[in-house]
């Protein structure tokens, strides 16, 4: 369900919930749940897409030293592959929320659906710039899944995934034509299936 805001006041146990991944071709979807403490504020947060990447990992280091809680998840290649991106995104979302070590009064959910949770949900259409939780949650699985994409720049050379960070770009297009994909890209999206002997 989809509700105004004002209906959370901060001394409540809400939990932000956001992903980070659902558009590239190759690697994991990453989420993330916080829980912010209302007695330690952190100056800043926005929708980690509006931060520069400096400013991203110092907000990481801060998110996770003074939240309640928090907890970083995601789904593999391999379960997007079989579930499709939007139920491995649901899944990921569902044990970001279960890593929680403080249990929420109620979780918000970045965009416009909420997974199946053990606790009230709903979910927040640009929540990542309007409700501080999900922004915090928004940096923490933007900056976990960016660092990832740099490690598979360097398993996997000649395909610019640092720099594009797996999306469909002309670059990564080009090298998956010429290179043929790794074990870490999608196999159920288009421009990777299209790759795959027939």
């Amino acid at each position: 369900m989809q509700l105004g805001l004002d209906f959370v006041t901060v001394d409540e146990l809400v939990a932000g919930v956001d992903e980070v991944g659902r558009g590239p071709l190759c690697g994991a979807v990453v989420t993330a749940a916080v829980i912010l403490d209302p007695a330690r504020p952190i100056l800043g947060l926005n929708d980690s897409k509006k931060l520069t990447a400096a400013r991203r990992e110092k907000l990481f280091d801060e998110i996770r030293e003074k939240a309640l809680s928090w907890c970083i998840a995601r789904a593999e290649v391999e379960e997007i592959d079989q579930l499709n991106i939007l139920h491995a995104t649901m899944l990921a979302m569902q044990r970001a929320v279960e890593g929680l070590h403080v249990t929420p009064k109620l979780a918000l959910i970045d965009g416009n659906r909420c997974p199946k949770l053990q606790v009230p949900s709903a979910a927040v259409v640009k929540g990542d710039s309007q409700v501080p939780a999900i922004a915090a949650a928004s940096i923490l699985a933007k900056v976990s899944r960016d660092r990832e994409m740099q490690a598979l720049d360097l398993q996997y050379p000649g395909y610019g995934i640092a720099g594009h960070k797996g999306y469909p770009t002309a670059v990564h297009l080009e090298a998956l034509r010429r290179l043929g994909p790794t074990p870490v890209h999608r196999r159920s999206f288009a421009p990777v299936r299209a790759l795959l002997p027939q």
